[in-house]
């Protein structure tokens, strides 16, 4: 059975690695092509767009670089059975979190051709998403205690519900329930 989830997952890695390398050269070819088509005036592209574009790159390239390595599977040479299979690419985490810069970065190309450069302002999604995840997970609870509700009485709840536990003991002791057992203090 292993050894069916391990081929599964192979499988599935390397669909996704043959998308991810098409996924870097398809957004830039479109990108070009609809520069040429709408935005001719774009053409050649300033070197602001070209640093933006240079510096946005360098990071998905690293992230399809990293994803490919780790999700890569390895057979053997000779009879080409399966040694491993790689990190699942389909995780949640940090591998969840590449695909996603992979596909702000990819959308951030095709918008900036097709409606313009200030489409990158998109990109401030990453680290916007990044600052609530820090905020939310690590930073506001440690600073902001939890408010809001005043605190709760637990006392309350515990007596009912350890009253409602003794009164079903008690009936059970008076019908005679051998389950049910006299405690003296």
């Amino acid at each position: 059975m292993a050894k069916g989830a391990a081929k599964r997952i192979a499988g599935q890695n390397e669909r996704t690695i043959k998308h991810l390398r098409l996924g870097m050269v398809i957004p830039t070819i479109v990108s070009l092509v609809l520069r040429l088509l709408l935005r001719r005036d774009s053409l050649p592209p300033s070197k602001g767009s070209l640093l933006i574009y240079v510096l946005t790159y360098l990071p998905a390239l690293f992230l399809s670089r990293y994803l490919e390595n780790i999700g890569t599977s390895r057979r053997d040479s000779t009879t080409g059975a399966l040694i491993s299979s790689g990190e699942d690419l389909s995780q949640p985490g940090v591998t969840e979190w590449s695909f996603d810069i992979l596909y702000v970065t990819w959308a951030c190309q095709v918008g900036s051709g097709a409606f313009g450069e200030w489409f990158w302002y998109f990109y401030l999604v990453i680290p916007l998403y990044a600052l609530f995840k820090v905020w939310t997970g690590f930073v506001g609870p440690f600073l902001l205690p939890s408010s809001g509700s005043p605190p709760r009485d637990d006392t309350k709840k515990a007596e009912t519900t350890a009253s409602k536990r003794q009164e079903k003991l008690r009936k059970r002791s008076e019908r005679g329930d051998p389950r049910v057992r006299a405690v003296h203090k």
